[in-house]
């Protein structure tokens, strides 16, 4: 059922006054106050409970959404159930009809996908589920950008660490003030 969220929160206030008054009158009759604390606190655990009871209340729009994009076309298409873009593909309007069957008999989306599973086979979910061989599909990923960082740095290292070029016998690099002579001598040379 999809409730407004003003029916909801009017539901929880006067949920949260109909215990309240008892309460607190309940308290006054044995000579105790209820402090402003007590009553916050109160209050707060109604919330708390007024939400996890209205927490299953939402639409089946959104379950459908989350369902079938979680599932792929049959037709061999390649695409999210709810993205099969074929005109006619009679693969995604048999499996949507399903999909709104099983979702009106207020199956949970664990039934619904091991329903879908059954029919259609492990290939109809979108993305592998993290049980038995499956979890390579998802561990895979993360080792191959390990190996890949891994070879990446030993590549820089080895070129970084490797020795200089050997020079022929009788060669010498001039260092400071002698290549700042060669370099002058040079300009001089070609009139720069």
């Amino acid at each position: 059922m999809n409730f407004p969220i003003r029916f909801r929160l009017g539901v929880a206030q006067r949920f949260s006054a109909a215990i309240s008054t008892p309460l607190s009158s309940a308290l006054a009759a044995e000579g105790q106050p209820l402090g402003k604390s007590a009553r916050r606190l109160f209050h707060a655990f109604i919330l708390i409970a007024a939400v996890f009871l209205f927490m299953g209340a939402g639409d089946d729009s959104a379950r459908f959404k989350d369902l079938g994009h979680r599932m792929m076309c049959t037709c061999g298409c390649g695409q999210v159930l709810l993205e099969c873009n074929h005109v006619g593909c009679q693969s995604s309007d048999k499996m949507r009809n399903e999909l709104l069957a099983a979702l009106d008999k207020g199956d949970n989306d664990d039934l619904i996908l091991q329903g879908f599973v059954q029919n259609y086979g492990p290939t109809v979910i979108a993305a592998p589920t993290a049980t038995g061989f499956n979890r390579v599909a998802w561990i895979m990923p993360f080792v191959a950008l390990a190996f890949g960082i891994s070879f990446v740095v030993y590549v820089v290292r080895a070129w970084k660490d490797r020795p200089a070029p050997a020079l022929a016998d009788g060669i010498s690099i001039p260092h400071g003030h002698e290549l700042d002579e060669l370099r002058e001598r040079a300009r001089k040379e070609t009139d720069l």
